[in-house]
């Protein structure tokens, strides 16, 4: 893919999620790999409201090597993914509402209660808050980048892996339907988990 076809591919993925409210103002970032660099979002810019000079490509030691305007102070976060993970292309880190609001409980989402939820995610686990933008939140969050594509991070948002931009995308749609669910379900006096039996008969879907 050219690099304007990949901006253009983040920008309508950006739109996406601010369309459904999930990168509300200019909170989140989005990246890509691209080659041996990474095209990612500019502080201060919001995602659901893109331009292309609003993505730069920076380089594995988080360095800008093109475009004008200064690289998310997120960086390194999407960084230390693209390296730990060589299967994952892209990644949305966002602010999504019902995902928020558990990620500002400290509550992880990993209870056994829908089925497509255990099949795709097995759990979203939560990282340990670290201040935005530091060396400490990113060293938090990668302890669960090798084994979940979505991650809530305390007192924060939360973070989406995929393949591609869809794959990364439908993580976020489906984990915040989920939260959403979740959540309302505490209105009806909480929700039934899935037993362990029923729970290895999902599972056992994938083989």
């Amino acid at each position: 893919m050219e690099l304007h076809e990949l901006k253009q591919e983040l920008i309508k993925y950006g739109k996406l999620a601010g369309d459904k409210n999930m990168t509300p103002g200019i909170s989140g970032n989005i990246s890509a790999r691209f080659e041996d660099k990474i095209l990612i979002t500019t502080s201060g810019s919001a995602n659901g409201y893109l331009e292309e000079d609003e993505l730069v490509l920076i380089d594995y030691d988080g360095n800008l090597v093109q475009g004008e305007k200064k690289p998310s102070s997120e960086k390194m976060l999407h960084v230390e993914y693209y390296k730990q993970r060589p299967d994952i292309n892209y990644i949305l880190h966002m602010h999504s509402p019902y995902l928020s609001t558990f990620a500002a409980c400290n509550k992880a989402l990993d209870e056994p209660l829908m089925p497509e939820n255990i099949f795709y995610f097995g759990q979203i686990p939560l990282a340990e808050y670290g201040l935005p933008g530091s060396w400490d939140l990113v060293e938090k969050t990668s302890k669960y980048f090798k084994d979940y594509n979505v991650i809530l991070m305390a007192n924060h948002g939360m973070i989406s892996a995929g393949t591609t931009a869809k794959d990364a995308y439908m993580n976020l749609e489906l984990a915040e339907s989920y939260a959403q669910v979740v959540l309302q379900s505490h209105i009806l006096g909480g929700a039934k988990p899935l037993n362990e039996k029923e729970v290895q008969e999902i599972l056992s879907l994938k083989n």
